[in-house]
C-alpha cells in the first residue's frame, strides 16, 4: 500500500502530478462527451470556475506559478494505449464496445484546449473555451487540480511526523464510517468523490477501504483510471452540463421548456438498462416531472442532487404511481452532500419502497474536517460550470436556489418558462 504523507513530504510534482491521465475523470464525462460528440460538437462552450465558499480565498493560498504547471501537465496528457484498449474492450453496464470506433478515435487524438487564467479579489478566474467535447473535458481535472493545490499548500510547512499523523487521523475517520455503514441492508454505495478530493493517492485509498470494508456492497467508482487500476466497475449516467448546454442553444420559449427532454431523447438512442436515469433537477424536479413525458416513466431510475433528498425521492415515487409504475422496481440515487448519518437516514426511510443506490462524494474523498489549525483543510464547494453557448449564457435553477446560477434576467426567463414557484433554501455543503 502506499505510503502517502511520504509521498506528500517527499514529493516533486513532476513525479506524481495531480492529474495523471485524461482518464483521471468521472465516467458520466466521457458517457456524455460522446453524446455531445454525437448531436452538438461544433456547439462554442465556455466553462467558468466558481467558488462558492468565498471565505476560501484560492489566490491567496495557491501560487499561481504552480497552478500554471499543473494545467500545462494536463493539456500535455494524451490517451495511452493501454486506456484505449481498456475504454474500447471493457464491458461498462453490461454493454461492450459502449465507445462507438469513431469517438475512440477522436478522444485518441485529443489534447486539452487552452486555459485563460487571472487573478481578481482573492480568487482565481478561470476559464476554458473551444468546441463543446474538447473543453467539457476540463471540467472534472480543473477542480481536482486547484482541490489538491489548495491540500498541499496547507501541508507544505508539515514534518514527516506531523504528516504521518495527520494521515493516520484521516484513515481512521474513513474506516470508522465504513465500518458504520457495514451493517446497512441491502447497502449499494459508490465512490462519487473524483472532483472535490483531497488528492488522487488519497482517492485511490478510499477506493481500496472501500472495497475491502464493505465489500459487494460497493458497486465501484466514478473514477475511470481507478476502476481500470483496482478493476471495479466505473460508475455514472449523465450531469446538469447537458440540459443547461440543450436549454441555452434554445432559441424561443417553447424549445426552452423541452430542451430537457431533448436531451434525454438523444441520451436513450445510445443508451439502456443502468445508464438510463433521470437528472430532474436542473430547472427544479416538481416542474420538470409534472411536464415530463410519459415515455420517461419506464426509465430505470432518478437521481437526486439537491434539495430536501427526502421530498425528491417522494416526488418521484408519487410521478411513477400516477403513471402506473411500480416505485418498487425503480432505482433512486442520491447523490448531494451525503455522509454516514444521512446515508443510513434514507436507507431506513425508502427501504422496500426503491431500490436505492448512494454516491458518495467530497465526505468521502475529502473529509479532513477538524484535522489542522483553523480548519485549513476542510471541504469547500467549488465548481466549474458551462457558462455559455454559442454565445448565450446557461442557467440552472436547481431544487436548491442557493445553487441557482446564471444572469438575474435570464433566471427570472427560467422560472417563467418551467414555473418555479417558492422555492427552499439549503446550506450548499460541497
Amino acid at each position: 500500500m502506499v505510503d502517502i504523507a511520504s509521498r506528500v513530504y517527499n514529493h516533486k510534482w513532476k513525479i506524481d502530478p495531480i492529474v495523471r491521465s485524461l482518464i483521471d475523470t468521472d465516467f458520466y464525462k466521457l458517457l456524455m462527451c460522446q453524446s455531445v460528440f454525437r448531436n452538438h460538437r461544433d456547439a462554442n462552450v465556455t466553462f467558468s470556475l466558481i467558488n462558492r465558499s468565498k471565505k476560501v480565498r484560492l489566490a491567496d493560498i495557491i501560487d499561481e506559478g504552480e497552478l500554471r504547471e499543473q494545467l500545462d501537465h494536463m493539456r500535455s496528457l494524451s490517451l495511452s494505449r493501454g486506456e484505449s484498449t481498456w475504454l474500447r474492450g471493457n464491458m461498462f453496464y453490461g454493454k461492450r464496445q459502449m465507445f462507438r470506433s469513431d469517438f475512440m478515435e477522436w478522444f485518441e487524438g485529443l489534447r486539452l484546449p487552452p486555459y485563460h487564467l487571472e487573478k481578481r479579489d482573492g480568487q482565481y478566474e478561470l476559464t476554458f473555451e473551444g468546441t463543446w467535447p474538447e473543453v467539457m473535458l476540463w471540467e472534472v481535472p480543473a477542480l481536482a487540480i486547484l482541490v489538491e493545490l489548495r491540500s498541499r499548500a496547507v501541508m507544505s510547512d508539515m514534518g514527516r511526523f506531523e504528516l504521518q499523523v495527520l494521515y493516520a487521523r484521516a484513515m481512521t475517520k474513513v474506516w470508522e464510517k465504513v465500518e458504520e455503514l457495514r451493517p446497512v441492508e441491502n447497502l449499494r454505495i459508490a465512490d462519487f468523490g473524483t472532483r472535490r478530493r483531497h488528492s488522487f493517492l488519497w482517492q485511490d485509498w478510499c477506493v481500496q477501504a472501500m472495497q475491502e470494508g464493505l465489500a459487494q456492497k460497493f458497486v465501484g467508482t466514478s473514477n475511470c483510471l481507478i476502476a481500470m487500476r483496482r478493476e471495479v466497475e466505473a460508475i455514472g449516467t449523465n450531469a446538469h452540463e447537458l440540459p443547461m448546454v440543450y436549454s441555452a442553444l434554445a432559441e424561443t420559449d417553447k424549445e426552452l421548456r423541452v430542451a430537457p427532454y431533448k436531451v434525454l431523447e438523444d441520451w436513450q438512442e445510445e443508451h439502456e438498462g443502468n445508464l438510463r436515469i433521470i437528472l430532474p433537477d436542473t430547472y427544479g424536479t416538481s416542474s420538470f416531472l409534472r411536464q415530463a413525458p410519459d415515455w420517461l416513466a419506464s426509465w430505470t431510475g432518478i437521481r437526486i442532487d439537491s434539495g430536501d433528498p427526502e421530498k425528491g425521492a417522494e416526488t418521484a415515487i408519487q410521478w411513477w404511481k400516477d403513471r402506473g409504475e411500480d416505485p418498487r422496481e425503480k432505482l433512486v440515487i442520491f447523490s448531494d452532500g451525503l455522509d454516514v448519518a444521512k446515508i443510513k437516514e434514507l436507507s431506513a426511510k425508502f427501504a422496500g419502497r426503491v431500490r436505492i443506490s448512494f454516491g458518495w462524494g467530497t465526505l468521502l474523498t475529502n473529509d479532513f474536517r477538524g484535522l489542522v489549525a483553523d480548519d485549513g483543510l476542510a471541504p469547500f464547494s467549488l465548481v466549474c460550470k458551462a457558462v455559455e453557448a454559442n454565445g448565450k449564457p446557461t442557467v440552472k435553477l436547481s431544487d436548491n436556489p442557493n445553487k441557482a446560477m446564471g444572469p438575474l434576467d435570464e433566471i427570472e426567463r427560467y422560472k417563467r418558462v418551467f414555473d418555479i414557484g417558492a422555492q427552499q433554501k439549503f446550506d450548499v455543503i460541497v
